[in-house]
């Protein structure tokens, strides 16, 4: 097995050091690199930093205040104070990557069974555009986080990036500044069922 599979975490404290830019690249390039359903490629990464961030830091927490009296996600405001703590994680981090599906759909759309499975084929494109990014960000010896916590300032961040497609995740990159241990997972036994 890859190292870097094996030693990826999602790392939430960064250190407060400038990441170079052909690291940045590189991460985006093995994104780039991930398959994707019919060759559609559906990502577009907007990279955020310096003053952009501290921008869009505050869009995100103007989402998450407004979240709040007019929920778009009303079946999981429990979630609401992970969000508000993953705020604080992207706060730390030097670089926040957004990842937009650029065939989305509205998330409000009503989809027929065709639209449905064209958004799941993008959304397993974009997964694996993603998870080279993570892979990738280990192999350079930087940490990374996977953000989805991004939906509860979906309005906001849609309007602040200008996104044209869907927004579809975040993610955190920086140097490390912890070393969690690696998460529980389920047992071959539980995950994998064999028919011959």
């Amino acid at each position: 097995m890859l190292p870097a599979i094996i030693d990826r975490r999602s790392i939430r404290k960064y250190k407060s050091i400038d990441v170079p830019k052909p690291m940045i690249e590189e991460i985006l390039q093995s994104g780039m690199l991930a398959p994707s359903s019919k060759n559609r490629q559906p990502w577009k990464f907007i990279v955020v930093t310096g003053s952009a961030k501290k921008d869009m830091l505050e869009v995100m927490s103007k989402g998450l205040k407004r979240e709040k009296e007019y929920p778009l996600l009303p079946g999981s405001a429990q979630y609401l104070s992970g969000a508000e703590y993953t705020l604080g994680i992207m706060e730390q981090a030097p670089i926040i990557i957004f990842i937009v599906n650029s065939l989305g759909i509205d998330i409000h759309s009503f989809l027929n069974p065709e639209e449905r499975i064209y958004e799941i084929c993008n959304a397993q494109s974009i997964g694996a555009a993603i998870e080279n990014m993570t892979l990738t960000a280990t192999e350079l010896g930087l940490g990374s986080l996977w953000i989805c916590d991004t939906y509860f300032a979906y309005r906001e961040l849609c309007d602040w990036l200008n996104v044209d497609g869907e927004l579809f995740a975040a993610m955190a990159v920086g140097y490390a500044d912890e070393i969690p241990f690696a998460r529980p997972r389920k047992s071959m036994k539980d995950a994998i069922e064999w028919r011959a």
